[in-house]
């Protein structure tokens, strides 16, 4: 898998797309220096109970729907000569979203949207040999069925027989596709050398029935398109070259039922708000940063005087960056702090631990039959929370869920104990050392679910304040002889590749750079560079992490979709890395100036 980091959430383009924002509004607010922002130390809280007082499922007519027509499949679908389905899992969400963007001081679009889609899992054969097959295609037989694709959209309306119509038709579809991929993959047996990991196609797992309690959904979007005009105005005046307000608030429900018996009602609100601008440096290279929050409703967004106020930060930090030097290519030491920190190991990390990655042929399969080895520096440790609501201090955390997309309870997992190789983010796709799911199946829309990350977490021992670190930084610079070492204050993005072709190599987009002299300890703003590196050799250069932790929200974009995320972190210091130039096309700014700021044309009073 190709994957990619955005700041600002690009809503559902393509798959491979990855988009983590910032939620903690001090991050935000930070007035631009010469040195990197301070953060705030982020105590981790309890998580959350994995249960509640569960309301009757049987309440919701749509699941009463989902479970009727289920239960007339698992009776009487079948094909004479071949497989009855052994398993048959109903997934439908109910979206609704509500969305204001604007610049220069107007509102450019404003619109509410309301679907509801199908997911429809059928399995013939057995728990130990089925018909799936991780990341691997079935080729002709995907191609001939796709032509008559059945629709995966579903009713607004609670009208249950349209509902069930739309279930029958796609669940006939999904179980001819598995009895031609089940034909498919016993074939193989045939041509390919058996396995020495031979696992199961499917893990058991205990059904469970729970319902959620819907969350209050409050939209106003007057109130938003005031905001968004408020803070446009701002970047309006501003001495940037283009910009975005863009203030959007998502709800899904979930309902899921599986033929084992498993019932689970789950909803979810994230209210956010991204700032954007554009730049241009005198030698023409386009300069771009971003704010971004998050919510659970629209009394946790900022206030429209507290984007503005959030666009004044934006705009001094493009300032600063219009005004830096263009860096040179870099390989030395360097200190990525917390947000970058968290966008690193979500890349380097996270990914590769994703439970089907460890089974498709077709990924690169980094961390595959390593459990109980060393992986990373025995002062790290690496965990993944779903059931963690927030931070100690509030900040809310956008990977929370208590039940994932197979019905299976959220659970905090142990990825990596003291640098030690510990389990993977799994779904019930069994995989070597990690049999059983661990409640780490996601997926968005009508995708197929796979293990994905939610609420990443690094910790670290031994850790100093982040004077020792800088302290700490300029040590190995002078050991090694370098001029400067680097400070990776904020970044944008970054992009990965796990698949077993190309190179398995990451890249980041730093935003503000700070050069740090190897005599002086002086820090100087620079831009125009970009972080590579392989992810192995990578992390194992780190040698100190900070005392202090930062929380990245945002979306993450995979084959199963984009799924809210959010990563903790610490800062974390390198003995090496490596930053080569942006590649970038130097264009002339516009020749006039805008014109409300352009004397000439302004009318006079």
């Amino acid at each position: 898998m190709s994957s990619s980091f955005r700041r600002q959430l690009q809503r559902l383009q393509i798959v491979g797309l990855f988009g983590l924002s910032l939620i903690s509004p001090p991050r935000a607010l930070r007035s631009a220096s010469a040195g990197p922002p301070p953060v705030t130390s982020l105590p981790i809280a309890a998580p959350a109970p994995a249960t509640t007082t569960p309301a009757p499922t049987e309440s919701s007519p749509l699941l009463v729907a989902l479970k009727q027509e289920l239960d007339r499949s698992m009776k009487r679908l079948r094909l004479k000569g071949y497989e009855a389905p052994y398993f048959i899992s109903y997934t439908l969400r109910d979206i609704e979203e509500a969305e204001v963007i604007g610049k220069f001081g107007a509102v450019f679009g404003k619109a509410r949207d309301r679907r509801r889609v199908l997911h429809v899992e059928v399995r013939v054969g057995s728990y130990d040999l089925d018909n799936t097959s991780a990341g691997e295609s079935d080729g002709d037989v995907d191609l001939a069925l796709s032509l008559s694709e059945v629709s995966k959209d579903a009713p607004l309306d609670d009208n249950l027989d349209a509902l069930r119509g739309s279930l029958w038709l796609l669940t006939d579809q999904k179980y001819k596709a598995a009895l031609a991929s089940y034909a498919r993959k016993r074939a193989r047996g045939v041509r390919d050398v058996e396995p020495e990991d031979k696992l199961p196609s499917f893990s058991r797992e205990k059904p469970v029935k729970w319902s959620g309690e819907p969350p209050r959904y409050e939209v106003d979007l007057d109130k938003l398109a005031e905001s968004v005009r408020v803070a446009g105005e701002r970047l309006k005046q501003a001495p940037v070259l283009d910009g975005e307000i863009k203030v959007n608030a998502d709800r899904v429900s979930r309902y899921f039922v599986s033929s084992e018996g498993a019932e689970t009602i789950e909803h979810r609100t994230i209210f956010a708000a991204h700032l954007s601008a554009e730049a241009r440096a005198k030698d023409g290279m386009l300069l771009s940063n971003a704010r971004d929050f998050y919510g659970r409703s629209a009394d946790q967004l900022p206030t429209a005087q507290t984007l503005a106020t959030a666009v004044d930060g934006l705009v001094r930090d493009l300032s600063l960056l219009q005004a830096a030097p263009a860096a040179d290519p870099y390989n030395g030491p360097a200190i990525l702090m917390e947000e970058a920190a968290g966008v690193f190991f979500h890349e380097t990390i996270g990914h590769r631990l994703e439970g089907e990655r460890q089974v498709s042929s077709q990924e690169g399969r980094t961390f595959k039959g390593q459990i109980g080895q060393q992986v990373l520096p025995p002062f790290l440790s690496v965990l993944d929370d779903p059931t963690m609501v927030a931070t100690a201090d509030g900040v809310k955390l956008n990977g929370f869920y208590r039940f994932d997309d197979e019905g299976v309870p959220a659970r905090p997992v142990t990825l990596i104990e003291k640098g030690v190789l510990r389990d993977y983010l799994k779904s019930r796709t069994p995989v070597l050392g990690s049999l059983r799911s661990n409640g780490h199946a996601r997926a968005e829309g009508t995708s197929d679910p796979i293990g994905r990350m939610a609420n990443l977490i690094v910790k670290a021992e031994q850790t100093v304040p982040l004077v020792e670190l800088k302290a700490q930084l300029l040590a190995e610079v002078r050991r090694q002889g370098k001029p400067y070492g680097l400070i990776i204050a904020d970044i944008l993005g970054g992009s990965t590749n796990t698949m077993n072709f190309g190179s398995q190599t990451f890249r980041g987009q730093p935003t503000m750079v700070y050069r740090v002299d190897a005599k002086t300890g002086e820090e100087t703003l620079v831009r125009g560079v970009e972080m590579v590196g392989t992810p192995l050799s990578s992390v194992a250069k780190i040698i100190g992490a900070s005392n202090t932790v930062g929380v990245f929200n945002g979306f993450c974009g995979a084959e199963s979709g984009m799924a809210p995320v959010s990563t903790v972190a610490p800062a974390v210091l390198f003995t090496e890395i490596e930053l080569q130039r942006a590649q970038h096309v130097s264009e002339r700014p516009p020749i006039l100036l805008p014109p409300w700021r352009d004397e000439a044309t302004i009318p006079r009073k």
